[in-house]
């Protein structure tokens, strides 16, 4: 099970919301729940009543998590996360192996891209070749990045799927530039206050959901359950029931 973005700040995960995602999780009796990052958006503190909800997560083999980039700033958030997730029982990883179902699969949870300690050169190699392994990593873009190693799975998050997903058109975020020269200015400041620059938040937006396969590996981009300014339009709140053959 994956889930991912909660953004826990005001109104951008309800409760009711989080509620409905913790019991359909649990209702899926799940081997493993992977948590992909951005538990917060600016008030790191916002994770110890987060918390209290996922405490009610259940797993068979363990629940695992990563950060994403709005978890690492300021830098006291990084600690203050990590220590609040480890007290329900959530392992964090940053650029480690664990396997937990004994060493037939390596779940490898990566730095997020942004902290400047994303690296890894320095953890595959410590993984046997013939070992299957899921990645997680909260930006895709790290997928083109990791291509050079076998990576059977990489879940990711980040993107929120683009959250403003128009239809026939795609993610509105990466169009903004082109759409902001061609309107009156007011309404291009309007636009211009959503995203000024949409290839800081991915490069690949055409990975902002989904399933993608990036030369033999395969992605997988959660469209994460919470948002931020301006919102999300057909583009739902997603939790990802995932089934390994």
């Amino acid at each position: 099970m994956q889930l991912s973005d909660f953004h826990y700040e005001g109104w951008g995960l309800s409760e009711q919301l989080l509620f409905e995602a913790i019991a359909a999780s649990n209702a899926a009796k799940p081997d493993l729940v992977l948590l992909t990052g951005d538990y917060v958006t600016d008030k790191p503190n916002s994770i110890h009543h987060l918390v209290q909800q996922l405490k009610h997560l259940e797993s068979s083999a363990g629940i695992y998590a990563i950060l994403g980039n709005h978890d690492i700033k300021p830098n006291e958030s990084r600690t203050e996360i990590i220590q609040a997730l480890t007290s329900i029982g959530i392992q964090v990883l940053w650029n480690q192996i664990v396997y937990p179902f004994g060493d037939g699969l390596a779940l490898v949870g990566m730095a997020d891209f942004y902290s400047g300690e994303f690296n890894p050169k320095a953890v595959f190699p410590h993984i046997p070749e013939q070992v299957p392994r899921i990645v997680l990593s909260h930006h895709p873009d790290t997928a083109a990045m990791m291509s050079r190693w076998r990576i059977d799975l990489q879940l990711s998050g980040h993107t929120h799927g683009g959250q403003i997903v128009l239809p026939r058109i795609g993610p509105l975020a990466p169009k903004l530039t082109k759409i902001r020269q061609m309107i009156p200015q007011p309404l291009s400041r309007c636009l211009s206050s959503i995203n000024k620059k949409p290839d800081k938040v991915i490069r690949h937006w055409e990975w902002s959901q989904g399933l993608h396969q990036i030369n033999q590996n395969f992605l997988y981009v959660n469209r994460g359950l919470g948002t931020y300014f301006p919102g999300r339009l057909f583009c739902a709140p997603e939790v990802t029931v995932i089934t390994l053959l």
